[in-house]
């Protein structure tokens, strides 16, 4: 029998009908009739897949779906509705390019090129999702999800003012478009416009009261003002409409460890990684994950780093720990701390993220082992120092910067760009000439300059910099060495100068990183160190000040 003959005709035809009726059952029962005498029958293909697809079967829908394109690659539809199941199984590149096929077949259809834009995003290319949102709009320009998804992208370019603008036009097509809404309160936080931005997603509640994530944006800004328990409750409250929200778990660990609730904090800083924002650092292997048990004695761990160069710094103290347990440790870093942490007491192998892997038994993320030990504020492992110059880096740079006439102070005034608080933590150069005098020697820490502050560092000859000589964190470590006190803002070079055991004075943001706690002055993590922070938003001069009066006091 052929797809052409009459019965399969009328059965199709039957299907389409009972599909449409809402007889799913009866239209998938036809289907498979229809697909018993012709395994290849386009129709068939497609309304089992769609059938498959709308009943949570996505794995079942994506294999017929991809057979029915495949009969028949100019149906825009059939590829539109494959992209559609490929995102819902997590396989982004392929439902972009089954999005990207739809583009090509309807040039003229708006919602494809939204389709194309949010896949971009997801799949972190957010210059090639804010073209695709343009097109959208080219065709549809009063698609308010269109202008929502396109300010979602300006503000993943740091562009939060022109995400504004773009959650304006949505709201104003749409109202009642509560994402919109929470949306506009998440970029108006990053401009640190904090009580307009808990009115918007008061407001997106309002139109939406089991809106889950609202609460959880609501609550970041909560933080941000340091409400702590008011954050908390926004959580809860999210947490209490959706129970699996990862965001709003994550986002109440952090709350958490910053007030130094560290028994509930480890345990719920574990749903980070069903998060998107930790997709990178992701990594699936055959050996168990350890979490504190069972006994590793005589095995093989693999600690392996995960966020910022800070982050591997700060945590790859434990490796001490765990090899007096009898294991043997390897541990994996970012490429520009391998030479720095080859020396690293506990650590038996130091290797590059990337370079392939001795055989282990266990694994274990850094920023999970203060939960595999139950680590609490009273008993932070230290052993400081724990990181090292090398003799051969520390006589380089001893030579290069030749005998010390007056006191040293090193200075680092921004850390990664990329980082999603940098907005936040770093300042500029400028900011910081306050603090130059004629009776100390200044060393710059930083390795990348930014151009806004070139101009800056040029007109400074006393700020002595060596920028391109920083080869790696052995050099940074060893021109570290070289300094009487560190001046930093919450970089790496915080963790570097404190896993060191040098004075370190850290410029906080009004609401700092959790690990620098809530209102403290000093830190437990890194007892050489103080905290300096912002009494109001933003408020960089009086830090200044403050700094500036201490070290008139350091000096005397």
């Amino acid at each position: 029998m052929t797809a052409s003959s009459p019965t399969l005709m009328q059965d199709a035809g039957l299907a389409v009908a009972a599909y449409q009726r809402g007889d799913w059952a009866e239209a998938e029962r036809l289907c498979r009739l229809i697909l018993g005498s012709n395994a290849d029958h386009f129709e068939a293909l497609y309304l089992m897949g769609m059938i498959a697809g709308q009943t949570q079967r996505a794995p079942e829908a994506a294999q017929l779906l991809a057979r029915a394109a495949a009969l028949n690659p100019l149906r825009a539809d059939v590829c539109n509705y494959l992209g559609i199941v490929l995102r819902e199984l997590g396989r982004l590149d392929e439902a972009l390019a089954s999005h990207e096929r739809v583009v090509v077949l309807a040039p003229e259809f708006a919602q494809a090129y939204n389709n194309c834009g949010v896949l971009l995003a997801e799949l972190h290319r957010p210059e090639a999702a804010l073209r695709r949102f343009d097109s959208a709009l080219v065709q549809a320009p009063t698609d308010a999800q269109a202008h929502n998804n396109r300010a979602n992208a300006l503000r993943a370019l740091r562009r939060p003012e022109a995400a504004l603008e773009g959650y304006a036009q949505a709201i104003s097509l749409r109202p009642a478009y509560a994402e919109a809404h929470s949306n506009r309160g998440v970029a108006l936080a990053e401009l640190g416009r904090c009580e307009e931005a808990i009115a918007s997603h008061d407001l997106a509640i309002a139109l939406e009261p089991g809106y889950a994530d609202a609460y959880s944006n609501r609550g970041l800004v909560l933080a941000d003002l340091k409400r702590h328990a008011a954050a908390l409750a926004s959580y809860g409250r999210a947490l209490a409409l959706k129970p699996d929200a990862a965001p709003a778990h994550s986002n109440r660990a952090l709350c958490l460890l910053q007030l130094g609730d560290y028994t509930r904090g480890w345990e719920e800083y574990e749903w980070r990684w069903h998060t998107g924002y930790m997709e990178q650092d992701r990594r699936d292997y055959v050996q168990p994950l350890w979490l504190g048990s069972p006994s590793l004695k005589g095995k093989t761990i693999l600690l392996h780093s995960e966020q910022g160069l800070g982050d591997t710094l700060q945590f790859c103290r434990y490796a001490p720990l765990l090899a007096a347990m009898g294991a043997r440790v390897v541990l994996e870093v970012q490429t520009p701390l391998v030479l720095l942490l080859a020396g690293l007491k506990g650590a038996a192998q130091v290797l590059a993220r990337g370079a392939a892997l001795p055989a282990c038994d266990y694994h274990c993320p850094l920023l999970s082992l203060p939960l595999a030990f139950k680590t609490e504020l009273n008993d932070i492992p230290l052993g400081i120092p724990y990181v090292a110059s090398d003799a051969a880096h520390h006589a380089a740079w001893q030579s290069a910067l030749g005998a010390k006439a007056k006191p040293r102070i090193g200075l680092a005034w921004s850390g990664r760009a990329t980082h999603t608080n940098d907005r936040n933590r770093s300042m500029a150069l400028a900011q910081l000439l306050p603090l130059l005098s004629a009776d100390m020697e200044w060393i710059s820490l930083q390795q990348e300059v930014r151009a806004a502050d070139a101009p800056a560092l040029a007109a400074h000859p006393e700020i002595r910099h060596y920028g391109d000589r920083l080869i790696d964190f052995a050099d940074t470590a060893a021109l570290v060495e070289q300094t009487d006190l560190v001046i930093t803002v919450d970089s790496v070079v915080a963790h570097l100068a404190g896993a060191m055991g040098k004075p370190v004075w850290v410029l906080l943001p009004y609401n700092s990183d959790w690990r620098w706690l809530a209102e403290r002055e000093d830190s437990p993590w890194y007892p050489t160190a103080r905290l300096f922070r912002q009494q109001a938003i933003g408020d960089w001069a009086g830090v200044i000040r403050r700094i500036g009066a201490e070290l008139a006091r350091w000096r005397s």
